[in-house]
């Protein structure tokens, strides 16, 4: 029974996108703006030091930095 009512629903959205062009641009600009904070979300969430990922990434490129420049100082050192 729910499923008839959500196809009813959305048969009658898509008729009204199909049709109306001014529905259907507010449509697309509403898609666009539903990414463009997904987007802004994501990139917040991997870049915002306060969050696991960020902090593992940040310690493993300073690990990295750390032991390359330890490589260069003991090969000038000999």
């Amino acid at each position: 029974m729910t499923y008839y009512a959500s196809f009813i629903i959305f048969a009658v959205i898509a008729y009204f996108i199909a049709t109306d062009e001014s529905i259907a641009a507010a449509f697309y600009y509403v898609t666009r703006i539903v990414k463009n904070k997904y987007l802004i979300f994501q990139w917040w969430l991997i870049h915002n030091p306060k969050t696991p990922w960020a902090r593992y990434s940040m310690w493993k490129r300073s690990n990295k930095l750390a032991k390359e420049l330890m490589k260069e100082l003991e090969s000038k050192n000999k």
